[in-house]
């Protein structure tokens, strides 16, 4: 009995490891089986499966408002005049038009969805909503803009798309600053607090559709079909046409315009009750007759350079002359203006500005005179969207113009001290 026992122990142990030794060898077959036909699933599932679309189509198409920025500003300033005018207004300026008071210049609110035409989006919009005493500026008045009150508050509104021809024909519809003349809206953006005699004079906005397209990197074709110089709503139907150049490079931007427009209204409306008369959305207008027919011709033309990091140069030049009637004699304003601005610290500025204009006919001014003015601006940017802009500014004319403290005392100059304060938080980058 002892001898069988360890006999069949035997036996079964070798049983019991040929056994396993198949068993293993078995998982081992099937593991590499498994393997085999998983790599073929991934193949075949490869080879069916859509590819994902790009990020730009995800975003243009998944979340249309990706992308969009909201942004505002708040413009204030105190200016003192010392003529210590009456009404204590500053004649010629197109936004610190009071003294001796604390003043609202602009709230503004810009939302934007830019085209990006390199990932895939070609259509783009904005909206400039302002309020405060610039809207009374910019809006115009019934001069140019026969209901002002209407788009008071809507500085531009615009829609765009990139026509895929060539490098891309840029094209917008709607209502949107003039870029005729260097300087523009926004303070944050500008060398000085307020605005030179040219800002002030040449349009500030149209209405209607511009396209700009680039044959070059270095340069861009601008086209505009528009209602007028400061027409939201057309008021007689020549339609104005503007064609110019910029041509940039790292240091130099060049830009030139020609603009050709009709700015006499061929209608005027009344506050007659005369049910026979014509309405437009209940307000009855007259036709005037004969309707003028003189044209509008500007030639404007500036050039900035970065000269170095720390210091920039501009020069701004313009030609425009007017007729009522195309035989009409004719109004002419011609000058000009240079600026520089020097970056002392990081945070801290020196800008100036000198111009001339002649305005015969009183075109700008109401009289013939040749006005000049220069002005010193020093900018302290106390934190990113924060900047304090302290201004002195002088005024001066070949005639008695500039209003002083005594009613019908007239004087040759105008000094005027201010002090600007600018906010300013949002996602959009660089220039408004």
């Amino acid at each position: 009995m002892k001898r069988i026992l360890p006999a069949f122990l035997y036996f079964a142990g070798s049983l019991f490891a040929q056994n396993s030794a198949d068993v293993k060898s078995e998982i081992a077959e099937l593991r590499m089986l498994v393997q085999k036909l998983q790599t073929r699933l991934d193949q075949l599932e490869a080879r069916t499966q859509p590819a994902p679309p790009p990020p730009a189509a995800i975003s243009s198409t998944a979340d249309p408002l990706a992308g969009t920025t909201v942004n505002v500003l708040l413009d204030g300033y105190y200016s003192y005049n010392f003529n210590a005018p009456i009404g204590r207004a500053n004649l010629l300026r197109a936004y610190d038009v009071s003294s001796n008071a604390f003043s609202l210049n602009q709230a503004a609110v810009v939302i934007e969805n830019a085209a990006d035409p390199a990932h895939g989006k070609r259509w783009g919009a904005r909206l400039d909503l302002q309020f405060g005493q610039a809207t009374a500026t910019l809006q115009g008045n019934p001069a140019n803009e026969p209901r002002p009150s209407i788009y008071r508050n809507v500085f531009q509104a615009y829609g765009t798309y990139v026509v895929p021809a060539g490098s891309g024909l840029t094209v917008d519809f709607g209502k949107w600053a003039s870029s005729l003349g260097y300087e523009n809206n926004y303070t944050k953006d500008q060398i000085n607090y307020s605005r030179s005699y040219w800002f002030n004079f040449l349009p500030f906005y149209h209405m209607g559709a511009r396209a700009a397209y680039k044959p070059k990197d270095w340069l861009t074709v601008n086209y505009w079909l528009v209602n007028g110089a400061q027409q939201t709503e057309a008021f007689k139907p020549y339609k104005d046409q503007l064609v110019g150049i910029t041509a940039q490079n790292k240091a130099l931007s060049w830009t030139l315009n020609y603009y050709r427009g009709q700015e006499h209204a061929d209608f005027q409306y009344v506050t007659s009750s005369n049910a026979s008369l014509p309405a437009q959305q209940g307000m009855p207008f007259v036709p005037i007759r004969p309707a003028p027919d003189g044209r509008l011709h500007i030639v404007d033309s500036y050039l900035g350079w970065q000269a170095t990091p720390k210091l920039l140069l501009a020069f701004e030049g313009d030609y425009v002359i007017q007729r009522l009637f195309k035989n009409s004699t004719p109004e002419r304003v011609t000058g000009g203006a240079a600026y520089a601005r020097w970056q002392v610290l990081p945070r801290l500025a020196i800008g100036g500005r000198a111009e001339y204009m002649s305005d015969r006919g009183g075109m700008f001014s109401g009289v013939t005179q040749a006005l000049k003015e220069t002005t010193l601006t020093l900018e302290h940017k106390l934190a990113d969207g924060f900047t304090v802009k302290e201004e002195w500014r002088r005024d001066f004319s070949n005639r008695a113009y500039f209003l002083t403290d005594r009613l019908g005392i007239l004087s040759r100059q105008q000094n005027t001290a201010t002090v600007g304060l600018v906010w300013w938080f949002g996602a959009k980058q660089g220039a408004w």
